[in-house]
């Protein structure tokens, strides 16, 4: 079982030819609304790629709810820890330029109303597997990761969006995963050591004993473990929409573990799977079922 604690969102997506600079308007050639949130997100991917899944989070009582628990409900995701709260459901504003690149603005809502009681009522167990964002109150994903860790359940910790506070924290999960910009903002506000990425990313790891997880793009993924260091590849392709593909790899790198996978297997697999949710628009539609990865990775 993989128990989820983050946002849920409703994504509301325009696309654009390019992305405006600051002060400029440009026109737009489509929009669309998709269920997102990076804790809905991850809770979705973990679901497709073959785990039990329960998500803990916050949603309103309005127009937007029904429609951002649609998929994750369809995908026989627990929702009988998602709360309805006073705030509006949470909304991210997303552009998408013709590269496949975007600009995402995220008003939180109803994710600011998930705290520490919902933690509380949580009665993890030894052995299951924890996966959390910053996308909620961080004062919860603290008390969550505490709780992980005295219940002896695995946390895996997504740090975005960055927060510079979170940095005092993140020693307490076991699984640490950013991408490069997150992890070099990280790396500064710890002091980490080293010349370069790589070596600094060892220092962590070397410093609290856990393992940390940096995502490149369509480079793959590297991985700095107490017991050396991890690469995965990822596809070649050419991106449709880059919106969702770190969100499923987390769901799917969550999902590999918890399923026994040693951590190069789950790499790659997730890495694959974060690949293929790049050729479709929208995080949560984008996302790949497990049958179209382990396709992927039968003819990579």
């Amino acid at each position: 079982m993989i128990t989820v604690i983050g946002s849920i969102n409703l994504d509301l997506i325009a696309t654009v030819d390019r992305l405006p600079k600051p002060g400029e308007t440009v026109p737009g050639s489509g929009f669309t609304t998709a269920a997102g949130g990076k804790g809905a997100n991850q809770a979705l991917a973990a679901a497709r790629a073959g785990s039990g899944v329960r998500m803990i989070g916050a949603v309103g009582a309005d127009a937007f709810a029904d429609a951002a628990l649609a998929l994750l409900d369809e995908g026989g995701v627990d929702l009988s820890g998602v709360a309805r709260a006073g705030e509006p459901t949470g909304t991210a504003l997303i552009l998408v330029g013709g590269d496949g690149e975007n600009m995402i603005a995220v008003v939180p809502g109803a994710n600011g109303a998930v705290g520490t009681a919902a933690v509380d009522a949580i009665a993890f167990r030894k052995g299951e597997h924890l996966l959390l964002q910053h996308e909620i109150p961080l004062a919860t994903v603290e008390r969550a990761l505490d709780a992980a860790r005295r219940a002896g359940a695995v946390s895996i910790l997504n740090t975005a969006p960055f927060r510079a506070e979170a940095a005092a924290f993140l020693e307490r999960a076991d699984v640490v995963i950013a991408n490069e910009t997150e992890f070099d903002l990280y790396a500064d506000a710890l002091a980490l050591e080293g010349v370069g990425r790589a070596e600094r990313m060892r220092d962590f790891s070397t410093r609290t004993g856990r393992t940390i997880i940096v995502t490149l793009g369509g480079d793959g993924v590297v991985a700095a473990t107490p017991g050396g260091v991890v690469r995965a590849e990822a596809l070649r392709v050419v991106p449709v929409d880059t919106v969702g593909a770190g969100d499923t790899f987390c769901g799917y790198l969550a999902a590999g573990l918890a399923a026994g996978l040693p951590l190069p297997g789950a790499m790659r697999r997730a890495a694959v799977a974060g690949s293929l949710a790049c050729l479709k628009q929208g995080a949560q539609p984008s996302i790949p079922f497990a049958a179209d990865v382990d396709a992927a990775l039968a003819t990579s």
